[in-house]
């Protein structure tokens, strides 16, 4: 058994060189690689070695990468001694890319690669291949595995795989400082020739940089580079394969490469001399203006100190650093006036705050300037001599009294006049005035300390000739005290005593009596008791002084009785120990009372009713409210009552109606003789019963209201026009005499009075609005239709006997 391999067309050149290398190698391979059929019949035939003969013999196939021709690329041959040649062997092919990069011929076992071959994709291929019969399937020889690998060639350039690159380097560095060490990756295999050995080399960036051929590694090749000057600098770095030899392939990366700052230049102000101004108004801690020593530095070598170091200004002005630490800020450190000092001078000095020892040599790192600050004058206004006042005042001081003289004055120097007055916000109740020219506060209301103890006063100073330049002091005034107002009595002016009290042994009551007085001694109250003068000999009560601001009132006798007195009167004096001497005397009403054996008061009423113990004074709130509930309810009742028994009508004299029968239509009057049936004023019993003769376009909504009035009670004759006269009379007395009934004067109800009566309206309703009597005597000139009406109203007025 053997195996055959070939090289591609392509390779032919390459083989030839490698060809005496592999006749040398195969030399050297034992003989059981070298596949041929005499030493393995003479191995199997060797009694020593006693082991069975091998129908494989393998070796790798090598294959060269990257092929590029149309037909498919000869790897090897497999061949088994079995095979006659007659085609009864199939040779079969497995393992990695078996039937999609390699595919074998079963029946001459030819390899051959169908797809193009990349090393640095996959660099080797373990395969397996055995031979079987064709017809049974059955295998002829035990499988084996064989190696196909990939041939390098120089395919891929040298890349920087983390391109491109930031680097910074400080300013003023030494020549061959290192920047960065770079690498670049060859994808090509670095055991096989020279394709992934690379050499570095610098396109662009001399000659401030160079790079090592071999490490890659970035130095600085140019010495005191200034940042100041150049900054940012662009290197441009080249890594060839074939150890740089031509023909090698090349990759390329870019390098920024920034300077970094170092602190190597000094500070320096742009201007030796700065004018500033500032109103002499301007407040302390006020900005007066900015200095600024540049730095050509960056950063914090670049950051500034600045201080005064000498000058005039030196305890009227202060300097601090700005937030960026660059700047100088020139503050206000005491209030500042044009009339004392209208100008300043300041040297200030700017140094750095972070210096590098390895430079300090380019020193010194500071600078220094001169500051000139003018003053501006202000119109200001005017200043008080004190900033606050405080004066002490008796309350009986008189009206006019001189308070406190305030001063002010103009501190421009102008020295304007100034003007004073009295803010009378401070002052509401204008107890006091100022004099305008001279400043002097004077009283002109009498001061009360109880009322008012404290006047806090705002004085107000103008200038005469700028009205809008005021300033304003405060006065303080104490109203001291004076013993002007007399003691009198404290809490209530009301005790008791109690029935069973004894002479001289038991107090009123416990009842002290205490005093109040609205005067604030220095050495405290003290309040002296007595009884006044017309109640010295009070058989009844006595006062005891105890000496301490209190007094005791002690009984005299015994045998109280709230049938012979139940109340007594004891005026008391009460006098102060100030002086003046204020007094005072207060009446105390002292009641006699009907007392438990613990001195509890039952009763002070003689005609009371003793009440349970138990009863609170909530239980007796609410006793009274009921009470209370119950007279508003029995009001209320009877105001419903009297709203019942007022008419059902309106004021409105068309909304009036005095029968019970309505009509839509207009009356006729006196000759309107359907409206009614004349048969139920002769017969008023039977009106209820027979609607009588009506008008039969019409009929009543409602009966009638009028009360039923006995026909026993009307006195006359048995006529007809007597009964109607009384039952006329009757109905008027009871109308006129109730007010609580509806004024009705007849059974007939009119909408509209008729047209045709000369006497216009006979309702009684607007009668009953004035209570002055009426004349009647008119009713003679009208005419015989009202004869009978003159007759029953004169009747009245002969002040006859009455009817009923």
């Amino acid at each position: 058994m053997y195996w055959t391999s070939s090289l591609c067309a392509c390779a032919v050149a390459v083989a030839r060189t490698l060809l005496p290398v592999a006749l040398g190698i195969l030399t050297l391979l034992p003989h059981s690689l070298l596949g041929t059929p005499a030493e393995e019949e003479h191995v199997r035939n060797s009694a020593l070695l006693q082991r069975a003969k091998r129908s494989w013999v393998w070796n790798q196939f090598f294959v060269l990468e990257e092929y590029t021709g149309l037909e498919p690329l000869y790897i090897g041959k497999l061949h088994s001694d079995m095979d006659k040649g007659d085609g009864s062997i199939k040779y079969i092919l497995t393992g990695e890319g078996a039937g999609t990069t390699f595919t074998i011929d079963d029946s001459t076992g030819d390899i051959h690669a169908i797809q193009r071959l990349d090393r640095e994709v996959k660099a080797q291929y373990i395969l397996r291949a055995q031979a079987r019969n064709r017809l049974t399937d059955r295998p002829l020889e035990p499988e084996s595995e064989f190696i196909v690998k990939i041939q390098d060639i120089n395919d891929n350039e040298p890349r920087f795989l983390d391109g491109p690159y930031q680097a910074t380097v400080p300013e003023m560095s030494k020549i061959g400082t290192s920047v960065i060490q770079l690498t670049a990756t060859d994808a090509d295999d670095p055991t096989y020739g020279n394709s992934a050995r690379v050499v570095y080399s610098i396109l662009e960036g001399q000659p401030y940089f160079s790079v090592d051929a071999k490490t890659g590694v970035v130095r600085v090749s140019l010495a005191d580079m200034d940042r100041e000057t150049r900054e940012n600098y662009t290197v441009v770095i080249q890594a060839k394969d074939m150890g740089g030899q031509l023909g090698g392939l090349a990759g390329t990366t870019t390098i920024n490469i920034t300077l970094s700052d170092i602190n190597d230049n000094p500070p320096m102000f742009d201007q030796r001399l700065y004018q500033m101004s500032i109103p002499e108004s301007a407040p302390v801690g006020s900005v007066v203006g900015r200095i600024w020593a540049k730095d050509r530095d960056i950063g914090v070598n670049a950051e500034m100190k600045y201080s005064i170091i000498d000058g005039d200004g030196r305890d009227t002005f202060d300097i601090s650093t700005d937030p960026t630490n660059l700047f100088g800020i020139i503050t206000v450190k005491k209030p500042l006036n044009f009339e004392n000092k209208p100008s300043y001078t300041l040297k200030v000095e700017g140094a750095n705050t972070h210096l590098d020892p390895a430079f300090r040599h380019r020193g010194p790192f500071k600078d220094v300037t001169i500051v000139h600050v003018s003053i501006e004058d202000v119109d200001e206004p005017p200043q008080f001599d004190l900033p606050a006042y405080y004066v002490e005042l008796p309350e009986d001081a008189e009206i006019g009294t001189m308070v406190k003289t305030v001063s002010a004055r103009d501190p421009d120097a102008a020295n304007n006049t100034v003007r004073y007055s009295i803010d009378r916000s401070s002052d509401p109740d204008k107890y006091f005035y100022i004099e305008i020219t001279s400043g002097s506060l004077m009283t002109v209301r009498s001061l009360d300390r109880e009322e008012v103890g404290w006047h806090n006063i705002t004085i107000l100073a103008m200038e005469m000739n700028n009205p809008t330049q005021i300033a304003s002091v405060s006065v303080a005034v104490r109203v001291l005290d004076v013993n002007d107002n007399p003691p009198s009595l404290m809490h209530y002016l009301e005790a008791y005593v109690c029935e069973n009290a004894k002479a001289g042994q038991v107090q009123i009551h416990q009842f002290t009596v205490t005093a109040v007085d609205p005067d604030e001694p220095l050495g405290g109250q003290h309040f002296y008791y007595s009884l006044a003068p017309e109640a010295v000999n009070n058989p009844n009560f006595t006062l005891k002084d105890n000496q301490d601001n209190t007094a005791w009132i002690l009984t005299r006798r015994g045998g109280w009785s709230q049938q012979d007195q139940t109340v007594f009167y004891l005026p008391i004096f009460i006098s102060d120990g100030e002086q003046p001497v204020q007094s005072s005397t207060s009446t105390l009403t002292i009641r006699v009372c009907s007392c438990d054996q613990e001195g509890n008061v039952m009763s002070c009423n003689a005609e009371a009713y003793s009440l349970p113990a138990s009863l609170s004074r909530g239980a007796l709130i609410a006793i009274l409210a009921c009470i209370f509930v119950l007279l508003v309810m029995i009001l209320l009742m009877l105001s419903l009552r009297t709203h019942r028994k007022k008419p059902y009508l309106c004021d409105e004299e068309e909304n009036v109606h005095e029968n019970i029968v309505r009509y839509d239509d207009e009356g006729g009057g006196e000759e309107d003789t359907e409206a009614f049936d004349i048969a139920a004023m002769w017969n008023p019993r039977e009106a209820h019963h027979h609607l009588g003769k009506m008008r039969q376009d019409m009929l009543p909504e409602i009966e009638s209201l009028s009360r039923y009035v006995p026909q026993a009670c009307v006195m006359g004759g048995g006529s007809g026009d007597s009964n109607v006269h009384g039952y006329v009379l009757a109905k008027l007395l009871e109308a006129d005499m109730d007010p609580c009934a509806p004024p009705y004067d007849s059974l007939q109800t009119y909408a509209y009075e008729g047209e045709g009566s000369v006497a216009e309206s006979l309702s009684s309703l607007q009668s009953g609005t004035s209570n002055t009597d009426h004349e009647y005597d008119y009713l003679n000139d009208w005419g015989p239709r009202f004869k009978k009406l003159a007759e029953m109203y004169g009747v009245l007025e002969t002040n006859s006997p009455p009817l009923w």
